[in-house]
C-alpha cells in the first residue's frame, strides 16, 4: 500500500471516529442537563425500558463492523483504473442508449460546479448524522440514551457492512458513476477507479437510516400518534431526497443509485429498533417452531400499536387512549372483563398477554 493510501484510510478513519464520540458526548451532556435527580424518586415500581440492548453483542456488532469497513475503504478506493478503450466503449450513444430514461437525467446536469453540490452533501450527511441527538429533548428516551446511543450506532455500522460487503454494494457492483460520461472531465478522472462505485449511494444510505431511525423510536415512545406516525415516516424520507438529489448535482450517482440507498437506509432504520423492542412493546417476533410432524421458525408480525396497561381496582385502564372498540386478550384466561378507556367502558374481550391492549 502506498504511503498516500495509507494517509488516506487514517483520515477517513478518524475522521468517523470523531463524528461517534461527538455524539457520544453529546448524549451525556444532554442527559446530563435536561435529567431530572427527583425523576427516580417519584418512580415508586421500576420503569419497563421500550428497548433491551444486549451490550455484548450490540458492542462486538460495533467494533467488528467498524474494524471491516476499516479495511473495505482502501479497497473500495484503489479499484483498477478504466483503460482508454473501455473508456470509449461504455461512453459509446449505443451504451448510453441502453440505460432507463430516469437515469439518463443524471448525464445532463452542469458539469462546472459538480464540486460545490459534492461539499454540500458530504457536509450536509456529517450534520444530518447528529440529527438523532434531538431525541434527548424527550425526557422518557433521555432517561434510555444509552441504549439508544448503541443502538444508533449499531445501525450505522450494519448500514455501512451491508453498503461495503453486501453483493449489492460497490464491492460486488461495478457501475460507473456519472462523471465517466462527462466529456468536460480530463480522461485521467474519468478512467479512475473510484468511479467504478456508482451503485449505490452510501450518502443516502447513511442519511437515510439516520431519519428513519429517528422516527421509528420517536414512534414506539409515542404510540398514542397512531395513523400520525406515517407523516414523520414520509418527513424522515425528505433528506434523504436531497441527499440523493445533491449526489446527482455532485456526478456521483444515477437516480437508482439514489432510491436503492434510500431503501436499504429506511429498512435497517426501521427494523433494528423493532428487533430491540423489549418483549412487552413487540409487534416482531422470531422463533422456533416444533411439532410431531415438523420442525422449523416461526415469524409473528402484528400489526398496530401495543399500549401498556395497568390493573386498577379490577379494571384495565387505559389514560392515553380515545373511545373506540380495542381486541383486549389476558394470559392466564379469564372471564369476560369490562375494558375501561378513559373513564368509558368500551368493549369486553378476553385476552392473551397481560399488560397490552392491542390495537
Amino acid at each position: 500500500m502506498k504511503g498516500s493510501d495509507l494517509y488516506s484510510l487514517i483520515s477517513v478513519t478518524i475522521s468517523h471516529m470523531r463524528y461517534l464520540f461527538c455524539l457520544l458526548a453529546f448524549f451525556i451532556v444532554s442527559g446530563n442537563i435536561y435529567s431530572n435527580p427527583a425523576d427516580s424518586l417519584k418512580q415508586k415500581t421500576k420503569r419497563i425500558k421500550r428497548y433491551h440492548v444486549n451490550y455484548w453483542v450490540t458492542g462486538s456488532i460495533i467494533g467488528v463492523g467498524m474494524v471491516g469497513d476499516y479495511f473495505a475503504i482502501g479497497r473500495l478506493k484503489n479499484k483498477t483504473s478504466m483503460t482508454p478503450e473501455e473508456l470509449l466503449f461504455v461512453t459509446s450513444n449505443e451504451q448510453v442508449n441502453l440505460m432507463n430514461s430516469i437515469d439518463r437525467w443524471a448525464l445532463k446536469q452542469p458539469a462546472a460546479n459538480y464540486g460545490l453540490w459534492k461539499d454540500i452533501s458530504d457536509y450536509t450527511q456529517t450534520a444530518l448524522f447528529f440529527v438523532p441527538a434531538l431525541l434527548m429533548i424527550d425526557k422518557n428516551m433521555r432517561k434510555d440514551w444509552y441504549d439508544l446511543l448503541l443502538m444508533y450506532l449499531e445501525g450505522h455500522t450494519i448500514t455501512f457492512t451491508v453498503y461495503n460487503y453486501s453483493p449489492l454494494g460497490p464491492t460486488f457492483q461495478n457501475r460507473l458513476r456519472p462523471i465517466t460520461y462527462y466529456p468536460e472531465f480530463s480522461d485521467e478522472e474519468r478512467r479512475s477507479g473510484h468511479n467504478r462505485n456508482s451503485f449505490y449511494s452510501g450518502h443516502v444510505a447513511s442519511v437515510a437510516y439516520s431519519t428513519f431511525f429517528m422516527a421509528k423510536v420517536y414512534c414506539d415512545y409515542h404510540p398514542e400518534l397512531r395513523a400520525k406516525k406515517y407523516l414523520l415516516y414520509l418527513a424522515a424520507s425528505l433528506p434523504p431526497l436531497f441527499i440523493g438529489y445533491t449526489r446527482i448535482r455532485a456526478l456521483a450517482h444515477f437516480p437508482s443509485d439514489d432510491a436503492v440507498g434510500l431503501a436499504l437506509g429506511a429498512i435497517i432504520g426501521i427494523v433494528l429498533p423493532e428487533l430491540h423492542k423489549n418483549r412487552k412493546f413487540k409487534n416482531f417476533t422470531l422463533g422456533m417452531y416444533e411439532s410431531p410432524e415438523a420442525t422449523g421458525l416461526t415469524l409473528t408480525w402484528k400489526l398496530g400499536n401495543n399500549h401498556p396497561v395497568t390493573n386498577a381496582s379490577g379494571d384495565f385502564r387505559v389514560s392515553s387512549l380515545p373511545a373506540g372498540t380495542y381486541n383486549i386478550t389476558i394470559t392466564p384466561p379469564a372471564p369476560l372483563l369490562p375494558v375501561t378507556v378513559t373513564g368509558k367502558t368500551v368493549s369486553t374481550g378476553v385476552v392473551t398477554n397481560i399488560g397490552t391492549i392491542d390495537m
